[in-house]
């Protein structure tokens, strides 16, 4: 049986005044099948067999929820629905509309009676307009599996609450309303500060941003709040170019495929970081991906954590899928006996699979992803001086991975304005770390879980900031969690909570390098690899046919990733199609060097040099110390590599 789709709302708070929960898609394509009865389909009767499928092409779909209030006024409140869906087929060019109940919409529904009345009467409303416009209506009391194909334009998914007396509000994600931490976000009110490294700030209004451009972008793009796309980012077409990853057109929006060589690049990360966590002091764990919605902690959780929810159905409980780590640490914490000796704890897991269902304007390529792999640590500490000495320290660890990775980012760091009043100090700590100017923003009221945040920014060329690293401070959850130490007393206390990605998605890193080395080349440089993360790190180029084999055998000793371009191509092609790839270093094999004289090594990022093959082997070694080394990730000769993208 098809699995009945489900896009549930995740934020269980309801307005009383609310009237009517409305989500409107603008679709290619929509169909829907009956699979089964619900304990409400007493209200209905039986179907006809004409009625328990559809299938529509170029259909405005109108997922429509009747809440208790709805019940005063079916009537008046049907014909401001009415309205609001007929202005948006309008606006959009539409000639079709579906009428889809939809109870995911809300928690607090009408009388199944009630629903179903105000479902039909909003139907004869549509009808009873002008006929230039097809009016379908699926059945109300049943499950239904059903399948979409959303547009995608900035009108294609919009989401509104109808309020009494033709009140409307726009839902600001279309297809989920939001959490509470979301909407609270829209609404914060900020001082914006430029701290410099001594210590000293001056309000972001008054400051002089010509020395410091990517600083100026990142609080313009703050500022703005526009996260959404307006053109293809070009790490798009390198990501391409390079068979790294791609489109997964049989999966949903922001789930990529990743080739060979973009996964080498991605484990590679993954072993990075996770062995500096490590080496930091932190235990790997391992978490389920998805929740129970109704566990009653969690549920409080979700409407603090600005972030937006899959939810999937098992066994008539509804269940998310994980956008982080926390949970599953949370139960692990709340269960486990911890001593003040063993604080800070700290525990991480590299989450293979979280998911955040972004707005479908800002998913592009890599920047902003449905399905991501982020590395995730929880430390305990016993309290804020523990805290402070912990986030300093996981700064540094921040910035040490950023060098690692080659990238320039520009700090952000947000505080509660009373927090930072109590801790004078610390920013003084803080910037001499960074050694940089950092934008600061200071709130006057708490909307979240944490008192003090950290993250290290990325901005793109099209001047979108993408977070990377990040650290916080977080004193709610241990409690809201019952995660408890035995201190010195022998009582159980409430620690404080850091979250820290040293590197946030590592799917997002892969997007700042490829739009790092686009900027490169749009100044006429070189892109490049860093040498320790590139698919490839030596080619060999056999001068001819007979000079194959040697190359082979030379490509065994030496322990690093290299391949043997053994196509039938002249010298220069293959040569010049090293630098399209960014190998880093390419050797010329012929009789010399087969016969053991020196190698003519051509270096991506300077000439040629010649050198022995045992200085050769030392200079990788140098280049790559300390970082982690996997094998080449598919066949050595390019004659026997399938092509991926085409």
């Amino acid at each position: 049986m098809t699995p009945t789709c489900s896009l549930t709302c995740t934020d269980r708070h309801v307005n009383q005044e609310a009237i009517v929960r409305l989500l409107l898609v603008h679709a290619d394509h929509f169909r829907f099948q009956v699979t089964d009865r619900t304990s409400v389909s007493d209200f209905t009767e039986e179907l006809p067999d004409d009625q328990r499928g559809a299938e529509l092409n170029e259909v405005l779909v109108a997922f429509v929820c009747v809440e208790k209030p709805d019940e005063a006024d079916i009537a008046a409140v049907s014909e401001q629905v009415a309205g609001e869906i007929r202005a948006t087929a309008d606006k959009v060019g539409a000639h079709r509309i579906m009428v889809y109940p939809y109870a995911h919409l809300s928690a607090e529904l009408a009388r199944p009676g009630a629903a179903a009345t105000a479902l039909d009467t909003l139907t004869e409303v549509l009808r009873g307009q002008d006929g230039n416009v097809e009016i379908h209506r699926a059945p109300f009391g049943y499950y239904k599996a059903y399948d979409i194909a959303c547009k995608g334009h900035p009108l294609s998914e919009l989401g509104m609450t109808i309020r009494p007396g033709g009140q409307v509000t726009a839902e600001s994600t279309p297809g989920v309303t939001e959490s509470s931490a979301l909407a609270a976000e829209r609404q914060l009110r900020s001082e914006w500060r430029i701290y410099q490294p001594d210590g000293t700030y001056t309000l972001a209004d008054s400051y002089n941003f010509r020395a410091n451009r990517g600083l100026k972008d990142l609080y313009t793009y703050e500022h703005s709040g526009n996260r959404t796309a307006e053109a293809a980012p070009p790490h798009i077409k390198l990501m391409r170019e390079h068979e790294l990853v791609d489109y997964e057109r049989a999966s949903d929006t922001g789930n990529l495929r990743w080739y060979p060589k973009g996964l080498t690049i991605k484990r590679l990360l993954e072993q990075r970081v996770t062995g500096m966590v490590i080496d930091y002091g932190a235990m790997e764990v391992e978490t389920p991906i998805m929740y129970d919605y109704a566990h009653p902690a969690l549920s409080k959780y979700l409407h603090r954590f600005p972030a937006r929810q899959y939810v999937v159905r098992s066994d008539e409980k509804e269940y998310f899928l994980r956008f982080a780590a926390c949970f599953g640490q949370y139960m692990i914490q709340h269960d486990m006996f911890a001593s003040h000796r063993d604080l800070p704890l700290r525990l991480y897991e590299l989450t293979h699979f979280s998911f955040r269902r972004e707005q479908g304007g800002e998913v592009a390529g890599l920047r902003r992803l449905r399905s991501f792999t982020m590395p995730d640590m929880h430390s305990l500490v016993r309290d804020m001086e523990m805290a402070k000495g912990e986030f300093i320290a996981q700064v540094k660890l921040c910035l040490e991975w950023l060098d690692d990775i080659g990238l320039e980012c520009v700090p952000a760091i947000r505080f509660v304005r009373s927090w930072l009043d109590e801790h004078p100090g610390f920013m003084t700590e803080l910037m001499e770390v960074l050694d940089r100017p950092a934008l600061v923003e200071v709130w006057d009221e708490r909307f979240f879980y944490f008192v003090a945040k950290f993250e290290m920014n990325f901005i793109d060329s099209a001047k979108k900031a993408a977070c990377l690293s990040t650290v916080q401070i977080d004193v709610e959850n241990t409690e809201r969690f019952d995660i408890n130490y035995t201190a010195e007393d022998g009582s159980r206390q409430h620690p404080l909570l850091m979250h820290t990605s040293v590197s946030g998605s590592l799917d997002r890193n892969v997007y700042a390098i490829l739009e790092s080395q686009s900027m490169r080349m749009a100044r006429g440089e070189k892109a490049r690899w860093p040498v320790w993360l590139a698919p490839t790190q030596v080619r060999l180029v056999p001068v001819a046919e007979n000079h194959v084999e040697g190359a082979m055998r030379l490509a065994e000793r030496i322990p690093f990733r290299v391949d043997v371009d053994d196509r039938d191509e002249k010298l220069g092609k293959k040569i010049r199609d090293a630098e399209r790839e960014w190998v880093p270093y390419v050797v010329v094999v012929g009789e010399r060097e087969l016969n053991g004289g020196d190698l003519a090594v051509r270096e991506r990022v300077g000439g040629q040099t010649e050198m022995s093959l045992d200085d050769f082997v030392a200079r990788l070694a140098a280049e790559t110390q300390g970082k982690p080394s996997r094998p080449l990730n598919g066949p050595r000769t390019l004659s026997s590599r399938p092509i991926f993208v085409g």
